[in-house]
């Protein structure tokens, strides 16, 4: 038996290429948009991708299933449980067959069966593997998907925070107790293959190993100790991140079916000019990657500063319009990198980019900054009221303390309330360390706010230089 494990680090994401090796035939599971990496991976350790499966409708990232159903001619196993308003609307497109709870399906001598596992979405699956060709006479391990991770469980709340299903969260809960209750009677001897890892938004908990047991999972694991199913329900619901904005459109895009990438128009390239970027503006958001220091000391007037680094997918996928096109400043040699990441959340509208040799070339009359504060030269006046302290941290770190006055937005949600904050008023943005909290000052700047500034070193500076917070 084959089995490769893929990982994106920028969305905490894990997919996987099973194959027999008898038969030269592999599946898929849980692929990324990306399809080539299992492509190469197939190829160099010679098998043939034959399927494509999912545990469930994703809502974090684009899945590449279609990408490999019509590339590939691989047959589609996908999730039939949870109702109709679940069901994969693309599948008829493709050779396909729909799973129910206890349904088995085979790759060469592997043996896939079927466990229906609702808690985090309704249809969620989970894959039990035999591998045929050895000695045993039972499974080796587990495809949990967004069911169980290392350390933590899938959260049951997206489908009322994200897709906005009223009421949802508590069902979901409570199916998830349940199929827990199923999880623990599996053979302590299983290994356990989660979804994501550490970071990923779809837990609160997730640990950073790869894989587990179920043995393990059963000692270790918070949500595998609650006997009580109400205890267990009020436990899971507590502490749950904030769900990207984005991942209503990734759950709609990933049901329907997502574009394929070679439908997908080719970004233009243009020299560097600043009336190009300039006409840029007007016509969709532009998105200068460069590190958040560099932007401060000079950028173009209503552009948006998100850093090309881990963070990138996420932030661009909280604070992007999916309606208009979008023009990046980036290194050329990054572009196409920065352009598959943003197809990785269903960003397809990249329309135009431009090196970063334009900042050399333009006249700095052009450009604009924004100014880097410390705490200690801001305290006075943030003490008398004459700065708006704007903190944008995620809400489970304001039980850390926050600086006295500040109001709390996070970063993620500024688009939805720019008409709450002041334009007669300089506004201090501040985060934790003061990385998040540029992206914030770029995307005030960009949507008109005159005076904005960063609070270098964050909340932790603050707290560090002795400055009064509030609890």
């Amino acid at each position: 038996m084959l089995l490769k494990y893929f990982y994106d680090e920028k969305l905490a994401q894990a997919s996987y290429l099973v194959g027999c090796q008898a038969t030269g035939e592999a599946i898929v599971i849980d692929p990324a948009r990306d399809v080539e990496q299992y492509v190469r991976a197939a190829k160099a350790n010679g098998v043939k991708i034959v399927a494509v499966t999912e545990t469930h409708i994703h809502a974090d990232f684009l899945s590449g299933a279609r990408e490999i159903a019509s590339r590939l001619g691989a047959i589609l196993y996908l999730s039939d449980e949870g109702g109709p308003d679940w069901r994969y609307q693309y599948a008829h497109e493709y050779k396909h067959h729909f799973l129910n709870d206890g349904n088995t399906f085979h790759i060469g001598n592997l043996t896939f069966e079927v466990l229906h596992t609702p808690g985090h979405t309704p249809e969620h699956i989970a894959l039990l593997l035999t591998d045929g060709g050895s000695s045993a006479n039972g499974p080796i391990g587990i495809f949990t998907g967004d069911f169980v991770f290392v350390g933590d469980v899938g959260r049951p709340d997206l489908l009322e925070k994200a897709a906005k299903v009223s009421g949802s969260s508590e069902e979901m809960a409570r199916n998830m107790f349940h199929s827990l209750q199923r999880f623990k009677k599996l053979p302590d001897y299983l290994q356990v293959w989660p979804g994501h890892g550490a970071g990923s938004a779809c837990g609160k908990a997730i640990g950073a190993v790869q894989s587990s047991t179920v043995g393990y999972e059963k000692r270790t694991n918070w949500a595998l100790q609650h006997d009580d199913e109400n205890e267990f329900i009020q436990s899971l619901l507590v502490g749950q991140p904030e769900p990207p904005t984005y991942f209503a459109m990734m759950k709609q895009l990933n049901k329907e079916g997502p574009q394929l990438v070679q439908e997908i128009a080719a970004s233009a390239y243009a020299e560097a000019s600043i009336s190009v970027v300039d006409t840029w503006t007007g016509q969709g958001v532009v998105v200068d990657t460069r590190p958040a220091k560099m932007f401060a000391k000079k950028h173009v007037p209503g552009t948006i500063n998100i850093p090309y680094d881990q963070s990138f997918t996420t932030w661009a996928g909280w604070l992007l319009d999916y309606a208009r096109p979008i023009y990046l400043l980036a290194g050329k040699e990054s572009v196409p990198a920065v352009v598959k990441d943003l197809q990785s959340i269903g960003m397809d509208q990249v329309a135009g980019a431009m090196d970063l040799s334009v900042f050399e070339l333009a006249d700095d009359s052009k450009l604009v900054s924004y100014e880097e504060v410390a705490p200690e030269e801001v305290h006075d006046h943030v003490q008398t009221g004459e700065l708006y302290v704007l903190d944008v941290r995620y809400e489970k770190e304001l039980a850390e303390g926050q600086i006295p006055e500040a109001k709390h937005v996070m970063l993620g949600l500024l688009p939805m309330s720019l008409q709450e904050l002041p334009h007669d008023k300089p506004i201090l943005v501040q985060c934790k360390s003061g990385r998040r909290s540029a992206i914030g000052v770029s995307f005030l700047q960009a949507n008109g706010f005159k005076d904005v500034r960063n609070l270098t070193g964050g909340y932790d500076e603050w707290v560090k230089q002795g400055l009064p917070i509030t609890k």
